[in-house]
């Protein structure tokens, strides 16, 4: 009688069941298929325009003592604050615990709020933490940039809050298939944005995309304080008007998505 325990042999009939099973996810996915191809577009896009600039304008790396640091601060203020209203909010769908919150007398724009507050308070930390660290291992400290910094710090932070409820009015749409939105939709835009270079890099078409990007008005802004020493408050105010328009759409969308939810019963079923 052989010792065998049945099943217990390499099957590829079961490797071969699982992988269908992952591409049966993957194509009934389409934010799946996007990123795919979108990481090395995006790579391939951001750091382009980095060496173009770099090698037309080779003399602003002798100028730019920490405005390379600087905008990774800042550029990590608009990424956290749209992380944190997002995976705060799958968080809950992850546990399944939406549907129970709203057996609550909880509020939508009470749960809105919410996501904001602490979408703030883990960007102070997280950000906070760089910013001091990187006083005494490079001498740079992003605190010198002044009044501005609050400006810019706010402005990236609702641009941050406009995205992520944009995000997760999508996942109570689609389901978690599209949480990857949360990764896609932050760098979608990093190439438009100047983070490290002038918007004049960009082509003439792209750059009238950028106007409508509160971030390439704030960098733009951080770098006339650092090179100029002018506070450009044209560009603080076009941030600002941009982001209110951006956070009005943003919240109506999720709570227009939130209605349509809880209609069909999908606050308790929201998965793949």
């Amino acid at each position: 009688m052989s010792s065998t325990i049945p099943g217990n042999e390499f099957s590829l009939e079961r490797i071969n069941a699982m992988v269908l099973r992952y591409l049966y996810l993957v194509r009934r996915s389409w934010p799946r298929i996007l990123e795919l191809m979108y990481w090395p577009a995006v790579q391939l896009i951001l750091w382009g325009f980095i060496t173009q600039f770099f090698l037309t304008e080779s003399s602003w790396l002798a100028q730019a003592s920490g405005v390379l640091m600087a905008a990774v601060l800042l550029w990590d203020v608009l990424f956290r604050g749209q992380l944190g209203v997002s995976l705060a909010f799958f968080e809950e769908l992850y546990s399944r615990n939406l549907g129970h919150l709203f057996v609550s007398p909880l509020r939508p724009y009470e749960l809105l709020i919410a996501l904001m507050v602490i979408s703030l308070v883990r960007t102070l930390i997280g950000v906070g933490g760089a910013a001091l660290l990187a006083i005494p291992l490079y001498g740079f400290s992003i605190f010198d940039l002044g009044i501005p910094l609050l400006g810019f710090f706010f402005n990236l932070l609702m641009m941050g809050w406009s995205i992520g409820l944009l995000v997760a009015a999508l996942v109570l749409r689609y389901g978690l298939g599209a949480e990857s939105l949360a990764w896609v939709a932050i760098f979608a835009i990093a190439p438009l944005s100047g983070i490290y270079y002038p918007i004049s890099v960009l082509p003439q078409w792209l750059q009238g995309v950028a106007a409508f990007l509160p971030a390439s008005h704030v960098f733009e802004g951080m770098r006339a304080v650092m090179f100029e020493h002018e506070i450009r408050l044209d560009l603080m105010w076009a941030a600002l008007v941009l982001n209110l328009i951006y956070l009005f759409v943003g919240v109506a969308v999720f709570l227009w998505s939130f209605h349509v939810a809880r209609q069909r019963d999908l606050l308790l079923h929201t998965g793949e």
